[in-house]
């Protein structure tokens, strides 16, 4: 069997939560059928409001064609992602967990500290997910699976802020995370014209500003924000909090 570049992660993440939950919704009820690979592609005839031929790339499941409507107009659809859902599970149910749809960032009431272990997983996973977050250099054609690998990258990363303890050192996790960000919006080329990277940068915050209600010491982390200059000024609460505590 044709092994892919990708795997369920990577098409829930990088597409938006709508089109990943229909083409779930679509495998998971045997729509994706004749299923072919051969040279790097799978092929399909998924059963939609009639039946649609389907081929996607096993390095990119965002490189391929549809007969559908939106297919035909060269953007990522429902049935491109059923099938690759389904060269990656191979017809193995897709878990509670991966069908989760994304959330905000918000404190969740963690209070032991991150292990020394848990800590280096989650740097990697927060790297892993800011590859989502990239620049924009492509067709207009493919602007929807862009906006839709921003939204995927941010939930991702909510999932993973979400679990952080309050403590100074989540909250210097946090800040140099923010400012990571603020950088791809700065110079990076990162997109943000419908606020998706904006509005969880925002989250961040309001987390933060939680935590130093919880624990004082946090605010000592935004000491780095204080003179910079930011792409929307998201900093500016965090840069109160210090000068009421100098």
């Amino acid at each position: 069997m044709l092994k892919t570049l990708f795997d369920i992660d990577r098409i829930k993440y990088g597409t938006d939560e709508g089109t990943f939950t229909r083409a779930v919704a679509l495998y998971e009820k045997g729509k994706v059928t004749q299923i072919e690979c051969a040279a790097w592609c799978f092929s399909a005839v998924v059963l939609g409001t009639e039946p649609y031929r389907v081929t996607i790339s096993a390095r990119s499941f965002t490189k391929g064609h549809c007969t559908c409507y939106v297919g035909q107009k060269g953007i990522v659809c429902k049935h491109m992602v059923a099938l690759a859902i389904h060269a990656v599970l191979t017809g193995k149910p897709v878990d509670e967990k991966t069908k989760r749809p994304g959330r905000r960032a918000q404190y969740e009431g963690r209070k032991e500290p991150l292990s020394a272990d848990e800590l280096a997983v989650v740097k990697a996973e927060i790297s892993n997910a800011m590859k989502y977050i990239k620049a924009y250099r492509g067709p207009s054609r493919i602007w929807f699976a862009y906006q839709g690998s921003l939204s995927g990258g941010c939930a991702k990363l909510s999932e993973i802020v979400s679990g952080f303890p309050v403590n100074k050192n989540s909250a210097d996790l946090l800040v140099r995370l923010l400012l990571r960000l603020d950088k791809k919006l700065c110079t990076g080329g990162v997109d943000d014209s419908d606020g998706t990277v904006g509005g969880f940068m925002t989250s961040v915050v309001e987390m933060l500003e939680r935590f130093a209600e919880i624990d004082s010491t946090c605010i000592e982390s935004f000491t780095p924000l204080v003179g910079i200059e930011s792409c929307f000024g998201w900093e500016a609460p965090l840069v109160r909090l210090t000068e009421g505590k100098a």
